[in-house]
Order: structure tokens, then sequence, then C-alpha cells
């Protein structure tokens, strides 16, 4: 059964292929990848090694750990399973209303809002035409 490691404090420089040659040594690796940064394509310092067993697993552990690599010590563990995402991140819907202002987009007006958890002090949403919207900001 495969095995997947963790392995942090890698320099940025550091290749994948570097990282196979290495843990070879420990035993058969079925995969390596070094997370990077979307935007940058730099190395965010940390990747995985998978091995085929877990005794390979267990000599990488052994071996690797503290072990200086690239100028760096590796922190070599036992992969923690991924944790649930919520969904967040980058786009989503576009509402409006809400605790945070909103208004009606075709009269070009709504906006305001302000920060906080809602209540009394979140601001308003409204429309330009009916006098109301604006509002909100910094009031705590």
């Amino acid at each position: 059964m495969n095995k997947k490691l963790y392995v942090g404090n890698l320099s940025y420089s550091t290749t994948e292929d570097e990282l196979r040659g290495l843990f070879s040594e420990a035993g058969p690796i079925t995969s390596v990848v070094i997370i990077t940064d979307n935007m940058t394509g730099r190395s965010k310092g940390f990747g995985f090694v998978e091995m085929e067993t877990e005794q390979a697993a267990q000599a990488a552990i052994e071996r690797f750990n503290n072990y200086e690599f690239n100028q760096r010590p590796l922190t070599v563990n036992e992969a923690r399973p991924p944790r649930e995402r919520s969904g967040g991140g980058f786009g989503g819907g576009r509402g409006s209303g809400g605790p945070r202002g909103g208004g009606d987009r075709d009269r070009r007006g709504g906006g305001g809002g302000g920060r906080g958890p809602g209540g009394p002090r979140s601001g308003g949403g409204g429309d330009r035409d009916r006098r109301g919207g604006g509002g909100g900001g910094n009031r705590y």
C-alpha cells in the first residue's frame, strides 16, 4: 500500500527530480510533487513524496527527518489527509442586499454597507433615485 509523506522546509530551488533522487535511496517511489504558488509558480517550500510501501515510508522518515538538504534541515512525516474546505475563494455569486448593503443595480444606486456582522450599524442599500443607500463605513 502506498504511503504519502509530507516533506517541509524545502529550499525554494529544490526540484522534484532532486527530491525523487533523494527519497529513492529509502525505497521505491510512486510520485513526487512540490507545491507551488498558483500566481507566481514559485515553490511554497513543501511537497509530498508517495512511497510504494509502508516500510519504505518509515525508512524515509527515519533517514530524512532533520536531514540537511540544499542547506536546510528537512521535516519529513506522514502526510495528514486533506481537510474539508468550504467554498469561498475567488468567484462565487454576486448577490445584493444582506448585511452589507446592496441596492438596485439597474438604477445605479445602492452600495453602502459597512464593517461588522450586520445589525443596525451595517449601513443600507437603496437606490439613487429613491434617496436611500450609501452609509455604513467604520462605525465601531
